[in-house]
């Protein structure tokens, strides 16, 4: 697969209230577009849930106040919404940066409002999913999956992988089987490696995507093995013949256009347009998180 992104618009707007937004997630209810992602600070890790509207992909947006949902936790963002039979399905996380946390699953009708339901997924302590963040629902083959991030314990910083689980029922209420990990450090040559004595960060922000012919793409967030802390963080995609695996990586996608990062994104397939909405940070931005979209032919990419 190659990727030759044709149009770049960023920053695709500027956060009022906020110094960073993170994690965009766009959803499209018939009418309106929703874009649901996490604002807040890097400064003090402190977020709370994004919620923007616009008649057009490429905005103006509005943004409304932070959807705050009755849901415990140090980490809660990084919402991971589908708008499915009328309804907003969004799944969440409740931790990132430590042990535990589970996949919390909120429904609304309108995306302003929202219903708290039973949690997806949960941690399983001192096992390889001793941590887990960053759900994302996606439809494959007609099943319904959640891709995520699970971590083992840690002393330093976490070293996620990616996860998948897919529902026993024919809805997004589940019950939710783990499929188990597809993606692992060692299938990554362009990630930092566990050994590496200046390692930063693991494989977060996953989400599926069933391609026209077929394929499954997996879009992600890498940290490049080298360079300084601040400059690592990258876009990539790889691609599988199932959605289990296994997945050959196509590297990061998206240059940061200078000094910069790049990363937690969500592709849509859109009137024959694959788009990449994600995150970024740069000198233009004074070094904060700001949203862009990439945008290609589909039938170009190879």
């Amino acid at each position: 697969m190659s990727i030759k992104f044709e149009t770049n618009v960023f920053p695709l707007f500027d956060p009022k209230a906020v110094d960073d937004v993170k994690d965009p997630c766009p959803v499209f209810d018939g009418q309106l577009w929703h874009m649901f992602g996490s604002s807040g600070t890097v400064t003090s890790e402190t977020w709370s849930i994004l919620h923007a509207t616009a008649a057009d992909l490429f905005g103006p947006w509005t943004e409304h106040d932070a959807i705050v949902l009755p849901v415990g936790g140090s980490g809660v963002a990084a919402p991971g919404v589908i708008y499915d039979g009328g309804v907003f399905h969004m799944f969440i996380q409740t931790e990132f940066m430590k042990s535990g946390g589970r996949c919390e699953h909120v429904v609304s009708d309108d995306g302003f409002h929202w219903l708290v339901l039973k949690a997806a997924l949960v941690a399983l302590p001192d096992t390889d999913e001793d941590g887990i963040y960053d759900p994302h629902p996606a439809i494959i083959g007609g099943q319904r999956y959640i891709a995520y991030s699970g971590m083992p314990k840690f002393t330093r910083v976490p070293q996620p992988d990616i996860y998948l689980a897919r529902s026993q029922s024919d809805s997004w209420f589940g019950p939710w089987k783990r499929v188990g990990k597809i993606l692992d450090h060692a299938d990554l040559p362009h990630h930092n490696s566990r050994q590496h004595p200046d390692y930063e960060w693991g494989i977060e922000g996953a989400q599926l995507v069933e391609l026209p012919d077929g394929r499954i793409l997996l879009n992600a967030t890498c940290f490049l093995p080298d360079g300084p802390r601040g400059s690592r963080q990258r876009v990539f995609f790889a691609v599988a013949d199932r959605v289990e695996g296994p997945y050959r990586t196509v590297g990061p996608v998206l240059d940061p256009d200078g000094p910069g990062e790049n990363g937690h994104s969500t592709v849509m397939i859109e009137g024959g347009q694959l788009l990449l909405f994600y995150q970024s940070r740069r000198a233009a931005t004074n070094h904060r998180w700001r949203y862009g979209v990439a945008s290609c032919d589909l039938s170009k990419v190879a």
